[in-house]
């Protein structure tokens, strides 16, 4: 199908709607992943500055929330790239599209496959995404235990002066 008029182009336009939404939605979820990375560097480096002169309880509760945030900085990183892949695999699908139907090709399966790679990266990027939410509670949990610890210290104080 070769275009020659605006009324041709039209359906083409409409069918390049759908992947152009989704470009749009992955820019708002990758703000939210790029400030979920600079909040985890940013606690990373308060959480290590000064570290040699803590006593060592507190030196080894550190690092094992540190060691926490690693993993989330990498989780966080493959979900971006992921989703990068993603809008990558849009971009060309829309291109494809109109290549399609501007020089009257017709490859539906290389678009199907790009479609369907876009999606498994899409998916992917949630997995790792949601990844990072339950290790950011499990370094929460740590920093919970010691505040624990440490009301439990001073009721214990508070029952030794009575």
């Amino acid at each position: 199908m070769s275009i020659h008029t605006f009324r041709e182009i039209v359906p083409v336009l409409q069918t390049s709607i759908g992947p152009m939404i989704l470009i749009s939605g992955l820019g708002l979820l990758l703000l939210t992943m790029t400030n979920r990375l600079g909040r985890i560097i940013d606690r990373s480096r308060a959480l290590l500055d000064d570290l040699e002169s803590k006593p060592e309880q507190y030196v080894l509760r550190i690092n094992r929330e540190v060691a926490i945030l690693w993993k989330r900085a990498r989780y966080i990183r493959t979900a971006i790239l992921l989703a990068c892949m993603t809008c990558f695999g849009a971009s060309v699908l829309i291109i494809l599209l109109f290549f399609s139907a501007l020089a009257d090709f017709d490859f539906p399966m290389v678009i199907a496959a790009i479609f369907t790679a876009s999606m498994f990266c899409l998916s992917g990027t949630l997995v790792f995404f949601f990844a990072d939410i339950n290790l950011s509670l499990e370094a929460f949990r740590i920093e919970m235990e010691s505040h624990d610890r440490k009301k439990l210290i001073m009721e214990r104080q508070d029952t030794w002066i009575i």
